[in-house]
């Protein structure tokens, strides 16, 4: 692993949780994993990025107005909140996406902190060498963050046991993580993260 990796939660929220207006299946049977990887980085002083669908009511997402999928995650709303059983460290850098109505926005590069700044931007101004991704769902917002990282030469591990996909048609899941690894994403279970860490760290 990387020097400087940074975890990076993917869209744990409440509309696409068990419950909620887009709830993917077992979606919440990921967060325990999560926290564990997250109260790691911390404990480590490594970054951890949290993103979030942040759609306004009306947009081309939607199917009311063309889109693919029913209203989630619209802005100030308790859907779109991130789910309570979630550690979100005080401090930690959110952003935002989806909040185009013009666009379908599934990759965290395509969102902002509340200042404007991508991304890109942000790991880049962080240091991060490597990108480490968890979170919802795996056959979309997952799948298309890791193929824009691994597009801009950024390496990235996926913590396989931490996401789950939405699969409207049974299978979605498992191509994508096969696309992913086409790609040149790696894939780990989040109890081996420790240990890899500890290995990137140690010295030569």
């Amino acid at each position: 692993m990387g020097k400087r990796a940074a975890l990076l939660v993917v869209d744990i929220q409440n509309d696409f949780c068990p419950g909620g207006a887009l709830g993917v299946p077992d979606g919440d049977a990921i967060i325990a994993r999560v926290n564990r990887a997250v109260a790691l980085f911390t404990r480590r002083g490594l970054p951890v990025v949290f993103t979030r669908d942040w759609h306004p009511r009306v947009t081309k997402h939607f199917k009311e107005f063309g889109g693919a999928w029913p209203p989630h995650c619209i802005q100030g709303t308790k859907g779109a909140r991130f789910h309570p059983d979630l550690d979100v460290p005080k401090g930690s850098l959110v952003l935002s996406k989806g909040m185009d109505p013009e666009v379908d926005s599934y990759s965290g590069f395509q969102a902002f902190t509340d200042r404007g700044r991508d991304l890109e931007s942000a790991l880049h101004e962080l240091g991060v060498d490597e990108l480490v991704i968890c979170g919802l769902a795996t056959d979309y917002c997952v799948r298309a963050t890791a193929l824009d990282a691994l597009r801009r030469g950024m390496p990235v591990r996926v913590l396989r046991d931490a996401i789950r996909g939405v699969d409207l048609k049974p299978g979605d899941s498992e191509i994508a993580e096969k696309e992913m690894r086409v790609h040149g994403a790696r894939f780990s279970e989040s109890r081996v993260m420790a240990r890899l860490l500890a290995k990137a760290r140690s010295p030569p």
